[in-house]
């Protein structure tokens, strides 16, 4: 097995919130607590949590592979989901995801050559009225970001680590 019993432990916790004929249900969870532990999801930890969870991997895979906060490979230090859809689009979301790849010499899913910023289009981020948005490590969502305040949040993230 991949996971270590401290990883075991936390799936377990994140099970028993469900009716035992419903472990399926932590498989959200489980999968941030993998990405947690190793920075993405490899096919090989969705083969292995489908085993834990009794789920077909690709079942596993489904899941991972529908929400953007999944990262299905190694990112930088910093994730950068630039929101893309519809709404933001008529608000210069698509204009934002191109100027931030543009400053840092990189095309949508890159990561930059120091490793330390990945850029990445995103679905709704459910702040339409902001755009355009974009959301820092699945955690800190930005609005409003004209192309200086983009600019300023690249000069942030390159300074704390130079």
């Amino acid at each position: 097995m991949m996971f270590s019993d401290t990883t075991l432990a936390l799936f377990a916790k994140e099970v028993a919130k469900y009716p035992a004929d419903q472990k399926v249900s932590a498989v959200m969870a489980c999968l941030a607590i993998i990405q947690h532990e190793q920075g993405h999801v490899s096919p090989e930890s969705e083969e292995a949590l489908g085993a834990v969870l009794g789920m077909a991997p690709i079942a596993v895979h489904e899941v991972t592979t529908f929400y953007n906060m999944y990262n299905q490979q190694a990112v930088g230090s910093y994730k950068l989901n630039v929101c893309t859809n519809l709404p933001c689009q008529l608000r210069d979301g698509d204009k934002a995801l191109d100027h931030v790849c543009k400053r840092l010499g990189v095309e949508p899913y890159g990561t930059t050559a120091d490793g330390k910023i990945t850029v990445q289009p995103s679905e709704c981020l459910g702040a339409c009225a902001d755009a355009p948005v974009l959301l820092v490590n699945d955690r800190q969502m930005l609005s409003f970001m004209s192309n200086d305040k983009l600019d300023e949040l690249l000069a942030m993230l390159k300074a704390d680590h130079a």
